[in-house]
């Protein structure tokens, strides 16, 4: 019996994802932003630029499906992806799952037992996020740098407990490029098969060797920060994936930008005088935040001029989403 992928709308088949990107996002809020006077959302706005930017994708690139695993803490708001989605035409997914230690874990959650955490994440998954009824389709982990932090550690045995209960995949987020293999290896002593992890941002370290350690140790690799070059130039990105692709791992590789429509207030940073002018410059042209269209028109062009082809972008985008949510092992 074919698996079931809860959508915001519903569930439907793993066949039915067709082309997938695997970590975007809708909107982000950092807690405390609200607070701010100067960060206003304008909620039917935004709902209706975020249906104009997933049509385009759609319409243009042929996406289908679109995974945003935005953390609970993050300005989750499950019932507008469902209004987005409706009104798009695009099958979503959203996650349950909390962010790393330095910017995100609630005080009230941090308080909380593994067995607690994990029960909150099977409720959401099993019977819907409040009282929304949209049940998340897969499980959210991060963790930080330079090391995965103890508390961090609880919250990844929850993720265990949690995706064993319901077996849907966890996706993860690392910071500075570090900690996959490490998250690995606590997946494994939880009891969760590699297959049904996508280890994410690996694309932000630049050693070949790391991404070996992870392509080897049985999980999907996440090249999920396409586009975003104050992280890494995508021409290092280009370089890494085709080198994957050459030496047989495509099956695990998932291709994705980790961008937004929207953000609640400033960044989660200082930004410098040149980089607020230039934001508000592309602000102005309808063109900020970046489209999601990226990966397409710029990127896979540069994958194509390093030999990978068509048909290994197809396995990135339509093949590898529909078989991590399906449980499915890995191609021998």
């Amino acid at each position: 019996m074919e698996r079931m992928v809860n959508t915001v709308t519903g569930p439907i088949p793993a066949s039915a994802l067709g082309r997938t990107l695997m970590h975007e996002h809708l909107f982000i809020a950092f807690g405390g932003a609200e607070f701010d006077p100067a960060a206003r959302f304008d909620r039917a706005g935004f709902i209706a630029e975020a249906v104009r930017r997933l049509v385009a994708l759609r319409e243009a690139h042929g996406v289908t499906s679109f995974v945003d695993p935005c953390p609970i803490e993050l300005g989750r708001d499950a019932g507008m992806m469902k209004e987005i989605s409706e009104k798009s035409g695009m099958h979503i997914v959203c996650t349950t799952g909390f962010y790393f230690e330095e910017m995100g874990l609630p005080p009230y959650w941090r308080a909380r037992t593994m067995e607690e955490i994990a029960d909150l994440y099977i409720r959401e998954i099993t019977h819907g996020i409040g009282e929304t009824g949209i049940r998340a389709g897969a499980i959210k982990v991060a963790t930080g740098a330079p090391a995965i932090t103890a508390l961090e550690k609880k919250f990844l045995a929850a993720a265990c407990l949690a995706q064993r209960a319901t077996g849907v995949p966890i996706i993860t987020h690392t910071q500075d490029g570090v900690g996959g293999p490490e998250q690995q290896r606590l997946f494994a002593d939880g009891g969760v098969e590699a297959h049904r992890c996508l280890i994410g941002h690996c694309c932000g370290n630049a050693d070949p060797a790391y991404h070996r350690r992870v392509v080897e140790g049985g999980s999907y690799i996440g090249f999920d920060r396409i586009g975003i070059l104050r992280l890494q130039p995508d021409e290092v990105r280009a370089d890494n994936l085709a080198k994957l692709v050459r030496d047989g791992f495509r099956t695990q590789i998932l291709m994705s930008q980790d961008r937004h429509c929207g953000w609640l207030g400033k960044l989660q940073r200082q930004v410098t005088a040149e980089e607020q002018a230039r934001m508000d410059a592309l602000r102005a042209q309808g063109k900020w935040p970046p489209p999601y269209t990226y990966l397409f028109t710029d990127f896979v062009p540069m994958l194509k001029a390093r030999g990978v082809s068509e048909a290994d972008i197809a396995v990135m985008l339509d093949e590898n989403p529909r078989r991590i949510f399906s449980g499915e092992a890995l191609p021998q």
